[in-house]
């Protein structure tokens, strides 16, 4: 998919994602509802290292991607299975952490951003080595250093610029800036890609609206990597990011039929954007007005549990 539909007509490429998305409707809600127990992990091949590693030919550009991605996965630690354990259990009290904080909105600040993140109603936060329905706890995606919920779908306000850039579905979005009013994307640019992104949120009538908000500290070993993957999985891994589109039921509410009452987003689309950096800074907002610091310059500012 690197640069797949580069050149191609935008039209053509929507008409081609909306009948995608909607042959695959119900297999992506049993993924968000995590009714079985999957993993997604990114295979190094050719292509996708001449994207990455451009300056690079044959097999030094493999080379290079595989040493990239294995340090994403903490295969270049002496115990990889303990590192994970660590890594599983520190996110996971980082989540319990903010599920006990009970914020009822997030404000993003930095170069370009100034955005108020409202949380839907009953939201939960969710993190890598999350327990499924079915008692297991499987590492979903290899990478994972993200903490996630919802945003509430009308209250999300403010300007946000996008940290990184991002492979939109073969074409390179770079420079992305977005204005949200009453929880919708109202204004898009980008220095380029930007109709592709247009075109995105034109998709249904979710798709410029909210589904996830995710906390990702800058010193992640993706960020560290100093690579742009050109593929999601990996680059979300990078910063902090915002989703269009669907929101997870299991972290709008625990309740997934609750999912519209609790302000939680549909959509048949789903695709994260990175906006955070060494440079922005996320406090927790209450709903009595008060504030706290959650991130600054992109790292946790630990805060006890109440």
């Amino acid at each position: 998919m690197i640069h797949l539909f580069e050149g191609i007509n935008p039209e053509r490429v929507q008409r081609f994602q909306q009948g995608t998305l909607a042959g695959r409707a119900d297999f992506a809600r049993r993924v968000a509802n995590f009714e079985f127990v999957w993993s997604a992990i990114g295979v190094p091949t050719a292509a996708w290292a001449r994207a990455v590693f451009p300056q690079l030919e044959g097999d030094a550009a493999l080379d290079a991607l595989w040493t990239a991605v294995l340090r994403t996965v903490r295969l270049d630690q002496p115990d990889p299975v303990k590192a994970w354990n660590e890594h599983v259990d520190a996110a996971q009290a980082r989540r319990e952490n903010l599920n006990a904080r009970r914020y009822d909105a997030l404000h993003f600040r930095g170069p370009g951003t100034d955005l108020r993140v409202g949380l839907a109603e009953g939201h939960q936060w969710l993190a890598v080595g999350q327990t499924a329905p079915n008692g297991r706890r499987p590492l979903v995606n290899m990478p994972s250093e993200e903490v996630f919920t919802a945003p509430h779908r009308d209250r999300v306000d403010g300007v946000v610029s996008a940290a990184r850039s991002l492979n939109l579905q073969g074409t390179l979005v770079e420079g992305l800036q977005v204005r949200f009013e009453g929880g919708r994307a109202v204004e898009v640019t980008a220095n380029s890609g930007e109709d592709a992104v247009r075109r995105l949120i034109q998709t249904d009538e979710g798709a410029a609206r909210l589904g996830e908000v995710a906390l990702v500290p800058n010193s992640s070993p993706l960020s560290r990597t100093g690579v742009l993957f050109h593929n999601i999985l990996f680059d979300e891994n990078a910063a902090s990011h915002l989703a269009f589109g669907m929101a997870y039921p299991v972290s709008a509410n625990p309740d997934p039929a609750a999912l519209d009452s609790s302000g939680g987003n549909r959509s048949s689309i789903h695709v994260d954007w990175m906006v955070g950096s060494g440079e922005v800074d996320v406090d927790g907002v209450y709903a009595d007005g008060q504030v706290e610091p959650v991130m600054r310059a992109g790292e946790w500012v630990d805060t006890p549990t109440s």
